[in-house]
């Protein structure tokens, strides 16, 4: 397998699975992080430019993972592209709620991984982008 050339710059979030959204959030405020994002099945919590998922028992679009965020969506299609190229398993590209769009992929021990770019302004900003 070809290694995918471009530099990666940042790892930008893990995602895990809790057990109660609200319980979640509100220790991980207690720990100095800010809420940039919440909903009924899960949450975005951060760390300066860096972030916590937390995946609500009905969140049902992804498991555990981590995520790599890229500046823009043609490095996005570029990853795919490459990964899929690859023979890599991922999924297809998909918009979020929050402005931004991904795909997950495996790694050759089976860990799930997402690159992320932003679609809009408002998610760049939530990004750090």
């Amino acid at each position: 397998m070809t290694a995918v050339r471009t530099r990666l710059t940042r790892l930008g979030h893990i995602a895990i699975c809790v057990q109660e959204v609200q319980r979640a959030v509100d220790f991980y405020k207690t720990l100095g992080m800010e809420v940039a994002w919440q909903d009924e099945d899960w949450a975005f919590v951060k760390a300066g430019n860096d972030g916590l998922a937390l995946l609500g028992p009905k969140y049902a679009a992804a498991g555990p993972h981590f995520g790599f965020v890229l500046d823009n969506l043609e490095d996005l299609h570029r990853y795919f592209s490459e990964l899929k190229d690859q023979g890599a398993t991922a999924t297809g590209i998909h918009d979020h709620r929050d402005g931004t769009s991904s795909f997950y992929a495996k790694d050759l021990d089976g860990n799930t991984f997402e690159f992320l770019a932003p679609r809009t302004e408002d998610a760049a900003q939530l990004l750090g982008c």
